[in-house]
């Protein structure tokens, strides 16, 4: 991979990274709930205005968009209303790459290797760590938000599953109409649990400084780290294998812990980080490419796992079929689009 290639895929980890900050102020103002009906509906509208619908079936765009949209944000988006920490956020749902490798081989049928089930193995126990810890913290409170953000990647990675059986050649096209799913279904829950005074007081104080920084946040989510990160990415998986491309969104938690960080003065503890390191290094090992034994073809099958994993993936983006060439690249990527980004 170029120089230049590379600095662009650290600017994508770089955007997906801050966009966990970004949530956090918007949080601030707006119910969780609400808010992922208003970060979809600002690109469903345009796209179904101005972009022709990809040529999939239907039940996969829905799919996706319901796992992918609708379960992993209803889930990360409570988690970190209801006190789930900024940048460990970030780093718990990387849980959808194990959480896929393991969907695609029971649901799918695709065959697992020695290396991806011990890195799914060192991944979870990371996870489990993680959770132990939070566990022993103010009585066991704080292990709630990790078990909803855990179950925030489990929603990626069946929304990456949708994706990979869509079979399609126009990746960007389907994320951008899976946009079209979440919406609707997202107001009517957020008006039945959150209430229309709720959503309506935070419409009406958009205006203050914290309304106004609360709005920013969810520019920079649907422009910069939606549009711009996974079109960046796109390009990136349509020039480059995946397995060269993916181990940079393992960036994503560094980036996400340290803004965090120095933005929100949020802390993480060393046995989180210690924890986090595990779960990181487990989803590099299981997203390594099976080795090619001598006299072999040099390209993978066409439905090896690598393509399906979120981020050794996503391909869960974080994440199908006959795919060669750029096709085969890009249409990986389209299952990264955002961990939370």
């Amino acid at each position: 991979m170029p120089i230049r290639d590379r600095l662009l895929a650290l600017s994508v980890a770089l955007l997906w990274g801050l966009n966990f900050p970004a949530i956090h102020v918007s949080l601030e103002q707006f119910p969780p709930f609400f808010l992922v009906a208003l970060r979809f509906a600002l690109l469903a509208v345009p796209t179904v205005l101005l972009v022709p619908r990809p040529d999939v079936p239907l039940r996969w765009l829905l799919g996706y968009g319901l796992g992918f949209g609708v379960l992993q944000f209803v889930f990360l988006y409570t988690a970190m209303d209801s006190g789930m920490p900024t940048g460990l956020a970030s780093l718990v749902l990387q849980s959808s790459a194990p959480f896929t490798v393991l969907l695609a081989g029971v649901l799918l049928r695709e065959r697992l290797t020695a290396g991806q089930l011990v890195g799914i193995g060192v991944a979870v126990a990371g996870l489990g760590g993680i959770a132990v810890h939070r566990a022993g913290l103010a009585g066991g409170a704080t292990l709630v938000p990790v078990l909803l953000t855990l179950c925030g990647g489990l929603g990626w990675a069946l929304g990456n599953l949708a994706n990979r059986q869509a079979r399609t050649t126009e990746p960007f096209r389907l994320m951008l109409w899976m946009t079209v799913v979440p919406p609707l279904p997202m107001l009517a829950l957020s008006l039945v649990t959150e209430g229309p005074d709720r959503i309506g007081r935070s419409l009406l104080t958009v205006g203050s400084p914290a309304g106004l920084l609360a709005v920013g946040g969810l520019l920079f989510t649907v422009l910069v780290a939606t549009l711009v990160g996974t079109g960046w990415w796109t390009a990136l998986m349509s020039r480059h294998p995946s397995s060269t491309v993916a181990p940079f969104s393992l960036l994503v938690p560094v980036v996400g812990i340290g803004s965090s960080w120095l933005l929100l003065g949020e802390a993480t503890s060393a046995t989180e980080l210690a924890w986090g390191a595990v779960v990181v290094a487990g989803v590099l090992l299981g997203s390594r490419p099976a080795r090619r034994r001598p006299g072999t073809a040099a390209a993978a099958p066409p439905d090896a796992v690598p393509d399906a994993v979120p981020d050794a993936v996503p391909d869960a983006v974080p994440g199908a079929g006959p795919r060669t060439g750029a096709a085969a690249a890009a249409a990986g990527a389209s299952q990264v689009v955002v961990t939370g980004r």
